[in-house]
């Protein structure tokens, strides 16, 4: 008998919902939507969730559960990520949800996240290289997951999200050639478990999911955001670089035009590609694949496969 599932990840900048059948080992994607929650708005780096960033996780939630209910899906899990696993008010951010839609919100470790992450990729890609390495840039953290035998043999999640260094390096428009670097030295100097880990092992390929990854794909694409699904797709090096130069020199309003970038991005794109250049660069990186498939991805690869 086929089973549907709805998983809703509450994240630090969108509140995400997927909702797919499953049965044995074979599945379908039949919805996935998002809204902008913003819990960072009001100051991530305080730790502090605000009664604004709560208003607009109940409403995207809400909104999500009108589809839950359109698409009959009765098993509902919520995940909660990096911006509420942080803050120091977050047992009432999560009784007040659990009050105001009825959902329980399961609040991961990094860890947990990051495995998610893996599985995710692993139901997209299937056998992954030896030594690939995946990374999920969020809006509080960053995911990073070394394979070795199709396992993770390394992860690790830092508190190094894009709507962190936005509130510790708030960059000009356009961003100075000064400020770059020290968004640069700042992930360099909080990365080091990351070069120590990976100092005598070559990559042998970068495997990127989530917002960002999926930004670079749309905007090299010319496709609308969320027009075109991806299970697994190179990005050339070359046409990284044609749009890190791109973004790094353009202003908000320019970004505001440009195809495949979506409004949420605006902002966090240009923090997003040189986070990506610094690993690329530092890591000696000559591959690179992007996925649709992660957190959410890897809930429904723990049913599919439990």
């Amino acid at each position: 008998m086929n089973k549907r599932i709805a998983i809703i990840d509450l994240g630090t900048n969108t509140c995400n919902l997927l909702i797919a059948e499953y049965r044995d080992q074979s599945y379908q994607i039949l919805y996935q939507g998002k809204e902008v929650v913003k819990l960072g708005k009001e100051g991530i780096e305080k730790n502090r969730l605000g009664e604004d960033g709560l208003q607009r996780a109940i409403q995207s939630i809400r909104e999500h559960q009108v589809r839950i209910r359109e698409y009959g899906a009765f098993e509902i899990i919520a995940l909660a990520t990096s911006a509420i696993r942080e803050a120091i008010n977050k047992d009432w951010f999560q009784q007040e949800v659990k009050e105001k839609t009825g959902i329980e919100l399961l609040i991961i470790s990094g860890n947990k996240e990051a495995d998610l992450i893996f599985k995710g990729v692993k139901l997209a890609i299937g056998e992954i290289e030896d030594h690939s390495l995946i990374l999920d840039i969020g809006g509080g953290s960053n995911e990073f997951i070394l394979t070795k035998a199709g396992k993770p043999f390394w992860k690790q999640s830092f508190a190094l999200g894009m709507a962190r260094i936005i509130e510790q390096i708030p960059p000009s428009d356009p961003i100075t050639l000064s400020e770059i670097q020290q968004i640069n030295n700042w992930f360099a100097d909080r990365l080091e478990p990351l070069w120590n880990q990976l100092e005598h092992t070559p990559v042998s390929m970068l495997i990127g999911c989530s917002g960002a990854f999926d930004s670079l794909a749309d905007l090299i694409d010319q496709t609308d955001p969320g027009a075109k699904t991806r299970i697994r797709q190179e990005i050339e090096l070359r046409d990284f670089e044609r749009i890190y130069q791109m973004l790094i020199h353009s202003t908000n309003t320019e970004r505001i035009g440009m195809k495949g970038l979506e409004s949420i991005r605006v902002e966090m794109i240009v923090p997003s590609v040189i986070f990506i250049k610094l690993v690329i660069e530092r890591l000696n990186i000559q591959k690179i694949y992007q996925t649709d498939y992660a957190l959410r991805e890897g809930i429904l690869y723990e049913h599919i496969f439990s």
